[in-house]
């Protein structure tokens, strides 16, 4: 399971079952769990945490010193879930002092040449498309997907069940349970059919969807559109996510559109 042409450092530990191919390169103070297949031309850097079961494809870069010219040096590690896949040329980077670890959950997929930079907290059964590029201190919810070559931009907090179109510049944060799109990034209505294939009940999207027209449509400011909101909802916890992530936004929230054209989407 262990390939003679690979170089693994003594002190690095494999869980039972861990596969690696050859030319693969493991560094000491790596853990990697039970099952997880290393593929050739990988590169697992110290400070590595990889969960059981994993897929990781040629040419990935798994622990790298962060890009940041504030680097000290310092302890710091990147943690990876079980059951995630890296494909071909994804890099994730360790974290800095600011929170000493990366994180990426468990069951996502970062398809091709996707990087992750030091300092992110990326949940489970997150996508993030080919090229998608995430600056640090990034934190995207569960099942967020991150459409092909997308950038995102340091500090941006992308909600759960969110879906962000491929190509965006993602400036400003985007709420839970939302689509986006477009230059700049604006609100194109909510993420109904991923909400109803993840077990939501048609009562709790219909409320999502009126939370989001008084907030993006109602014509009224965030803070008057979310007390709307607390006086006219119920108190659900798709209903709580939402305020809480809106009020705590220190980028802002991403753009409300006309009218006509977010109505034309929200279905």
């Amino acid at each position: 399971m262990l390939s003679p042409l690979a170089s693994i450092h003594p002190d690095a530990r494999l869980g039972a079952g861990v596969t690696v191919e050859p030319f693969t390169t493991i560094a000491a103070d790596v853990e990697i769990g039970a099952g997880t297949w290393v593929g050739p031309n990988v590169t697992i850097m110290s400070g590595a945490r990889i969960g059981a079961n994993c897929q990781i494809f040629p040419g990935a870069v798994v622990g790298a010193v962060p890009q940041d010219l504030k680097f000290a040096g310092e302890k710091t590690t990147v943690r990876i879930g079980d059951f995630t896949v890296l494909r071909e040329c994804v890099t994730v980077n360790r974290g800095t002092v600011d929170r000493g670890e990366t994180t990426v959950g468990s069951h996502c997929l970062l398809m091709a040449y996707v990087h992750v930079a030091h300092d992110c907290i990326i949940g489970d059964h997150c996508i993030l498309a080919n090229t998608v590029q995430v600056a640090g201190h990034v934190e995207i919810g569960d099942y967020a997907i991150v459409g092909g070559s997308s950038a995102i931009h340091q500090f941006v907090k992308i909600g759960p069940h969110a879906m962000i179109s491929g190509g965006s510049l993602v400036r400003k944060d985007v709420p839970p349970f939302v689509k986006a799109g477009r230059e700049p990034l604006t609100y194109a209505g909510i993420n109904s059919i991923g909400l109803r294939r993840r077990g939501f009940s048609d009562e709790a999207v219909a409320l999502v969807q009126q939370l989001y027209r008084t907030l993006f449509l109602g014509g009224l400011n965030t803070h008057d559109a979310l007390e709307q909101v607390e006086r006219e909802l119920p108190a659900t916890p798709e209903r709580e996510l939402a305020v809480a992530f809106v009020r705590s936004a220190t980028r802002g929230i991403l753009k409300s559109p006309k009218r006509s054209k977010a109505a034309e989407n929200e279905e």
